[in-house]
């Protein structure tokens, strides 16, 4: 039974390749409304417990509630409809709609019209209005009209955190964030991430450490594939077999 503040749990979670076990027996629960990070060096099995929590790909046991609901076997569309949506490490935007486009884009879908891209204009535009509040909400105003192509990479990962956020998701699942940025870039999207974490959960992906210290509640740290340590920064960063995963390994 998942704890009434608990929204999503992992329960002996794991995943095996052709006899390798990339991810072994993970229990994990991110408390509702938190900001919890997933850290680890390079081969933990970060990504395979993400994508195991997305289902994007299937466990080889274990079992995974979000909300109370048992979504261990649903497909990534059904789990998406059911406020669990994720960002990817690349960015997914269309790189040749406009900024306003391709979060109206992202509203269709939410208002149903994710298939009728036939109708008119002027039925379109009706979500404009909120498309322009997200936009404002994430500073590109003035890049309104500006193909995705176009924007730096930290505003191409602004647009994407909007886009998604027009999905109006309960919980978030952001795939390294920071990867590829510079430090102004960087300041940038980590204040667009407290923004859109009020009202709602949020799990991220993260190499870059001194974001993480100072921006979520609570960490788990992986080492091949298993849990080593959980708690605030503070608990993580003096834990004996953390600083040995991470030793030689520099904060970002």
């Amino acid at each position: 039974m998942t704890a009434p503040d608990t929204i999503l749990q992992a329960q002996g979670l794991t995943k095996e390749f052709l006899g390798f076990l990339a991810v072994k027996d993970v229990n994990l629960s991110v408390k509702r409304g938190s900001i919890h990070a997933l850290i680890g060096p390079n081969g933990a099995g970060k990504t395979t417990v993400f994508n195991l929590l997305t289902k994007f790909l299937t466990p080889s046991s274990g079992t995974i509630r979000f909300d109370g609901v048992d979504v261990t076997r649903e497909q990534p569309a059904a789990v998406a409809r059911r406020g669990l949506v994720r960002s990817f490490q690349i960015s997914a935007t269309f790189p040749h709609l406009t900024v306003l486009e391709n979060i109206r884009v992202a509203l269709q879908r939410r208002a149903g019209l994710a298939t009728q891209f036939w109708r008119s204009d002027k039925v379109l535009r009706q979500l404009d209005a909120r498309a322009r509040e997200l936009i404002a909400d994430f500073k590109l105003d003035i890049y309104t009209d500006t193909p995705a192509v176009d924007l730096s990479y930290g505003r191409k990962r602004a647009l994407e955190i909007a886009t998604t956020l027009a999905l109006d998701p309960t919980m978030l699942l952001l795939d390294e964030p920071m990867a590829g940025m510079g430090h102004e870039d960087i300041d940038r999207v980590v204040e667009l991430i407290r923004k859109a974490a009020v009202g709602r959960t949020i799990l991220m992906v993260e190499h870059n450490l001194s974001v993480v210290s100072n921006l979520c509640d609570t960490i788990t740290v992986l080492q091949r594939g298993e849990i080593i340590a959980e708690g605030d920064y503070a608990t993580v960063s003096e834990n004996p077999r953390v600083r040995e995963a991470y030793m030689g390994m520099e904060e970002a």
